[in-house]
């Protein structure tokens, strides 16, 4: 028999309808999906069994009421404030033995917060960018130019993300977080030259690695590229590009999971300064790439939930090796068929 499985989140072009088409290709679940906002893409994308609108405070609640009426048997976040949600109320679902398709919670806690992560990660002796959080001017002492700012916490699909060429655009990017009560960090910012990777580390709960598979950044078109200078360039959340052995790439990222005790997803995005791999920004969730990487053979989410379910490391597919390319669909609802609230 199928399992049935929720996807908790499923806006359009986002990590929750990627999950979608990746739980869909595996042909063996059941689909259900839940987001709040009542335009959600996913809320009537064709595929799932059913699909819910539910209150964003009452989350848990709701989806509680939605894993009962359904008997759901598995729940995936589809994004990282329904992970941040899911993560922290776990034992609710314990309870009720409804299976999460999450990293642990200590990783999730060490991850979100990227200080603590970068920190964490130079202690244990991984090359990280040089990175610094930052309250007010006086923190702008000894900052290498160019570099990143972006949020603390979160900026999952590069929001508020901006490059920085000298301390006056630093002070003035620092007002703008400060007004907008957005905690700041600064990150050296590595050139693109030797490429930019996103690598996806598949870690069961027992530890155990069941694969990694990478992918080389291109960017033909506007759809992933966040901002563009003449001589720098920061990428957006929508990756496409080259799916190849990158064996050495592949060994880092690896590392970087084992050494924070990876006990489920975890994608890793990083550029290659002189040989050596540099991750920027470390998730401990699915990726939005993760379909990409299902139609390569290493259906990420598919290998997890078998695990959950039968505690039996599956086999892995060969992966094909080539070009992934991503672009955007379009769709109608009317008016009267737009998600109304009913749990």
């Amino acid at each position: 028999m199928k399992k049935n499985v929720l996807i908790a989140g499923i806006g359009g072009a986002s990590l929750g309808t990627e999950i979608f088409k990746s739980l869909k290709l595996a042909k063996r679940y059941n689909i259900y999906g839940a987001d709040i906002s009542p335009c959600a893409y996913g809320l009537y994308e064709k595929g799932f069994k059913k699909t819910y609108l539910v209150k964003e405070n009452n989350y848990i609640n709701d989806i509680l009421k939605i894993c009962k009426k359904e008997k759901i048997d598995a729940i995936i976040p589809g994004g990282e404030k329904p992970l941040e949600l899911i993560s922290n109320n776990q034992e609710y679902f314990n309870k009720k033995n409804i299976l999460l398709a999450l990293n642990s919670q200590r990783v999730t806690v060490l991850c979100i917060d990227k200080i603590k992560t970068f920190d964490y990660l130079r202690e244990k002796n991984i090359p990280v960018p040089f990175t610094k959080i930052v309250n007010n001017s006086t923190d702008l002492k000894n900052i290498p130019y160019p570099c990143i700012i972006k949020p603390s916490v979160g900026s999952g699909g590069s929001v508020f993300v901006y490059i920085l060429e000298n301390k006056e655009e630093a002070k003035l990017f620092l007002s703008h977080f400060k007004k907008k009560k957005i905690k700041a960090i600064i990150q050296e910012y590595i050139p693109i030259d030797e490429g930019e990777f996103t690598i996806g580390v598949l870690s069961l709960p027992n530890s155990t690695l069941a694969g990694s598979i990478a992918l080389k950044r291109l960017f033909p078109s506007k759809l992933s590229i966040l901002m563009k200078t003449k001589n720098r360039m920061i990428s957006s959340g929508y990756s496409q590009g080259i799916i190849d052995n990158f064996d050495e790439i592949k060994k880092q990222a690896v590392a970087i999971a084992r050494i924070i005790n990876s006990k489920g997803p975890l994608n890793i995005q990083g550029r290659v300064k002189n040989g050596v791999f540099y991750p920027f920004e470390i998730n401990p969730r699915f990726s939005a790439s993760t379909y990409l990487r299902a139609m390569a053979g290493f259906n990420e989410i598919d290998i997890f939930l078998q695990f959950l379910f039968t505690h039996k490391k599956p086999s892995l597919p060969k992966i094909k090796y080539g070009y992934y390319g991503r672009s955007f669909t379009e769709q109608f609802v009317s008016f009267k068929k737009i998600k109304k609230y009913q749990i």
